[in-house]
């Protein structure tokens, strides 16, 4: 074999996190949307200092004051005010922080939960498993915003609330991967040689098992997020989400919506906010779900 066939392969891999950052600067949508998400990150981080005002200061003689570039607006309010006088730029700023909070710990508390109950019922099976099983098959047959709204009128709303609300909507779908996992390598050789060895079950389940449904749950939780920021947003425009008090996108549409026809950037900004963060969650979990799909690895 010569020299030149040789050195692809003693060539020195790549650090996994180089590897992860070339591949992602090489695919343009991929890169909008992680920087979208790094941008709203950092807008939520350093809301104190980015936002122009207290996020609850209001000004009733500037009520309805539109953008700073529109006839009648001020560079002290650049995006506007609302019925209240309150800064609209302001509540923005902070109304990334809910969404952050609650898309991702409703996120980890779900994928937890998922996870755990997939693993139960793909390892031990019988009636571990239809017990499981008859549980996600209820709760997909049920219109889940009903569910959502339901609850949260019966425990009167609240970020807690609204969190635990969120994420039992998405275990199932982790639970159905996991269960589908477990049952396609439970039988495999490793496993049996583990289990022969005496290797704890727990062991087995989080080392052997778990890390084979590591890329596809890594998948679900970045387009879940996308789908709870949505749910968050619905049900705090209902009057169902986090305290009035606290700036929420989708509580800020629902101001709004009396003055579509006049005062039109007050609905149109919270929603343009909640649009750019999902297209750029899902632009980033599309290409996330194609860089650990071991098919299209180069």
């Amino acid at each position: 074999m010569s020299t030149l066939e040789l050195e692809p392969i003693l060539a020195p891999q790549k650090h996994p996190l180089k590897h992860f950052f070339e591949r992602l600067f090489s695919h343009r949508s991929g890169t909008v949307g992680f920087l979208i998400i790094v941008l709203i990150v950092f807008t939520a981080i350093f809301a104190d200092l980015l936002a122009p005002k207290p996020y609850n200061f209001m000004a009733p003689r500037e009520r309805l004051k539109p953008m700073w570039f529109m006839e009648g607006g001020s560079p002290e309010y650049p995006l506007g005010t609302d019925s209240l006088g309150r800064d609209i730029a302001s509540r923005i700023i902070h109304g990334s922080r809910i969404s952050l909070i609650v898309g991702i710990a409703s996120v980890v508390l779900g994928a937890s939960m998922g996870v755990v109950l997939g693993l139960m019922a793909g390892y031990f099976g019988g009636r571990v498993d239809s017990l499981i099983s008859w549980f996600m098959n209820v709760q997909l047959s049920f219109p889940y915003i009903l569910l959502a709204l339901f609850l949260m009128a019966a425990f009167k709303g609240g970020l807690p609330t609204l969190i635990l609300v969120l994420a039992i909507g998405g275990w199932v779908r982790y639970a159905r991967i996991i269960r589908g996992q477990v049952f396609s390598v439970k039988e495999e050789t490793y496993i049996t040689a583990a289990q022969a060895c005496g290797i704890s079950l727990k062991r087995i389940l989080t080392h052997h098992i778990l890390p084979n449904a590591f890329a596809p749950i890594i998948v679900v939780a970045s387009f879940t997020m996308a789908d709870t920021i949505l749910s968050e947003a619905s049900l705090s425009f209902l009057g169902l989400g986090i305290d009035p008090s606290i700036p929420s996108w989708g509580q800020m549409l629902a101001d709004g919506r009396d003055y579509l026809g006049t005062q039109w950037w007050i609905a149109f900004l919270p929603g343009l906010a909640i649009s750019i963060t999902v297209l750029g969650i899902n632009l980033f979990g599309d290409w996330l779900r194609d860089y650990l799909d071991p098919r299209l690895r180069l």
